[in-house]
């Protein structure tokens, strides 16, 4: 065992019986490569990542390859979901560098953490005019050794460029109505009319995009952006990137038509998701939307949940085939005559059509991802459903990883909240409150500072990140509105306070990491969308929804700020900004306050949690309880159940009326 044995990150234990001697990010790791006078090979994976797997197989289980690097490097293993931090900072040299990044990540280093050579992944033997890893090796320890002089130039240089690198952030106020306007028409212009989504192969779930285009229909009834959102749903939700027998979404599409997914499955994926087809819903009242969002939202409960009451990360793509070779997408996929041999002749004739299966095959070997490409309502298939579930279940199993990730566990909070209030499933609010409790318990400390991640109920090492303030902040929102408990309102404000703190620089901008946090060589801030949001426009929802709150002005005004980002990148590119888009809906409409001074699950309150009005806030409980600030001076009227819809405070006449109270929160 190396000195990965006793950290609580899932991928780097799967390296811990590796022969390379590696080291955790730690500064006793670059004190050893200068003692040794040698450089730092520092590679940065995640565990449900192919590749990743593929070059630890390859090279790094390899003893002739161990051995070179153990005599000429020091090894340090990075998990990119622990320290986000870390990955962003040499991931943004990688492309600066080279054009293109990607998992693995292989940089090599000095021993004062500066990054001099740079790549992904490299193959055992060179390869499409790919070198070989060990190539690569012997050429950095020959420069490390003859051109000492060039690497430190060259190490000099690239920290300089990232240092010197500015970032618009739009000081000039929060965006108008003509960014999302702009952005509106930028999606326009990139969207998929034959197969929903934008761009080309690959395809991601839009997620944040989604949630803008829904949120701009129901404040301004655009109905393109509705059409857009609503045919992208159907599209995923039809495809192989779903999975039609136990719900939940895939990472993306290897292809523009949704058919072939890449087979992991990411929580913050289906939690996004989950979100999005539960406010499509509220939006449409579509069948296939329901049935999404619940199935997901049973996925991440069935699948993910951990027993302390959190979510794991993810699921693997490989598991092993019927001839025992770990392989990707083993679990999912299906030949015909595995059809015949679960269902019968009859049954696999009619599971073939309705799931696309085809003699040739959809993926490889001849074998299919599951679709549905024609009507999907057939009484015929739950039960065809069921049994290839379950024979599906007696499947080798693909890898979890059980490290619970502050951030994501936030968005799946919000969307299980959210889905178990409109479905009357308060199972669903049940998992979410246990999830809430175990970051409060395990990952706040005693001043509210997160920690990143846990594992087994332990928390680990690493400091949260914006991302983790603002969407654990966003998760503990929405659990305040679904269930009365004005605690989870506190909880997200002590957050908050530490983003304002600690997180926020001049003019509006915000940092990833805390300006407490360990310094690396430059403090990384990106306001743009990944597969999740931005830590930046997260934390701006949270603020705004908080001040819609409470009042406070503080908060307001770090929201606004921090939208500036909006208001310059918006226009120009509304696909890797789709959650400050959201944000600014929300901004541009109040966001609207609600009070429901009443009984918490009665009508009028999931009259509010159903309002379509972008970002509004709600507080339900009893009439001038302390629970909320919008609760204050909020009577009942003549002793029945009331409604309060106000906007910076000032308030509509009060109404007992549900249907009154949906008119208030809808469109326009």
């Amino acid at each position: 065992m190396n000195r990965l044995a006793g950290v609580t990150s899932p991928y780097l234990l799967q390296h811990a019986d590796n022969p390379v001697d590696w080291w955790p990010w730690s500064p006793e790791a670059f004190e050893e490569a200068r003692r040794r006078d040698v450089p730092v090979l520092l590679s940065v994976g995640y565990s449900s990542c192919h590749w990743c797997h593929v070059m630890a197989h390859e090279s790094f289980e390899d003893e002739d390859t161990a051995a070179y690097l153990n005599e000429h490097f020091v090894s340090v293993k990075v998990d990119r979901e622990e320290r986000p931090d870390v990955d962003a900072v040499y991931m943004e040299a990688v492309q600066a560098a080279t054009g293109q990044g990607g998992w693995p990540m292989t940089v090599f280093l000095t021993a004062d953490a500066e990054p001099f050579y740079f790549g992904t992944y490299f193959p055992p033997e060179s390869r499409h005019g790919m070198p070989s890893f060990r190539q690569v090796l012997e050429g950095v320890t020959g420069a490390w050794t003859g051109r000492r002089d060039e690497v430190g130039e060259v190490a000099g240089r690239i920290v300089r460029d990232l240092s010197e690198r500015s970032l618009a952030h739009g000081s000039d106020g929060p965006p108008g109505e003509a960014e999302p306007a702009q952005a509106l028409l930028g999606l326009t212009r990139e969207y998929d009319e034959k197969r929903g989504g934008f761009g080309g192969a690959p395809k991601f779930p839009p997620s944040m995009a989604l949630e803008f285009l829904l949120r701009h229909h129901a404040r301004t009834g655009a109905e393109g952006a509705l059409q857009m959102a609503a045919d992208t749903c159907e599209a995923m939700a039809r495809g192989g990137i779903y999975d039609q027998l136990g719900g939940g979404f895939a990472r993306y599409s290897v292809d523009r038509e949704w058919v072939v997914p890449h087979f992991e499955k990411m929580l913050y994926d289906n939690a996004l998701l989950c979100r999005v087809y539960a406010h499509l819903w509220r939006s449409t009242g579509s069948e296939l939307a329901r049935r999404v969002a619940l199935e997901t939202a049973d996925f991440m409960v069935r699948e993910l949940r951990t027993p302390e009451g959190g979510f794991a990360s993810a699921l693997d793509a490989d598991s092993e085939d019927a001839d025992g070779r770990h392989v990707e997408g083993a679990y999912y996929v299906w030949t015909p005559a595995q059809l015949r041999e679960v269902l019968g002749e009859d049954d696999a004739a009619f599971a073939a059509e309705y799931f696309g299966v085809t003699g040739e095959g959809t993926f490889e070997e001849g074998s299919s991802v599951l679709q549905l490409p024609g009507e999907h309502d057939d009484p015929r298939a739950a039960g065809v459903r069921e049994r290839l579930l379950a024979a599906r279940g007696a499947r080798p199993r693909p890898g979890r990883d059980d490290k619970v990730v502050a951030a994501w566990n936030g968005l799946a909070i919000a969307a299980l909240a959210e889905t178990g209030a409109y479905f009357d499933r308060p199972d669903l609010v049940e998992r979410a409150t246990e999830a809430a409790d175990l970051l409060v318990r395990v990952h706040m400390g005693p001043v509210a500072r997160l920690v990143r991640t846990s594992k087994d109920g332990r928390a680990g090492e690493h400091a949260g990140v914006l991302e983790d303030y603002g969407d654990v902040a966003e998760g503990f929102l929405a659990l305040a509105a679904v269930t009365g408990e004005g605690a989870w309102l506190e909880f997200a404000g002590f957050l908050l306070d530490i983003v304002l703190q600690h997180f926020t620089g001049e003019g509006g901008q915000l940092y990833d990491t805390a300006d407490d946090a360990e310094q690396l060589i430059r403090r990384p801030q990106d306001p743009t969308d990944s597969a999740t949001p931005a830590g930046w426009t997260a934390a701006a929802g949270a603020l705004l929804s908080y001040a819609a709150h409470t009042g406070s002005e503080p908060h307001r005004a770090g929201a606004e700020g921090a939208l500036g980002v909006v208001k310059a990148l918006g226009p120009r590119a509304p696909r890797f900004i789709g959650w400050g888009l959201a944000v600014a809906e929300a901004l541009l409409d109040g966001p609207r306050e609600v009070a429901v001074a009443g009984p918490v699950g009665g009508e009028l309150h999931r009259t509010a949690l159903l309002g379509r009005a972008p970002g509004a806030v709600v507080a339900a409980g009893e009439a001038g309880g302390a629970e909320f600030p919008l609760l204050a001076d909020r009577p009942m009227t003549d002793g029945a159940p009331t409604a309060y819809v106000c906007r910076h405070f000032v308030c509509d006449a009060p109404t007992t009326d549900p249907q009154a109270l949906a008119d208030a929160l809808g469109a326009g």
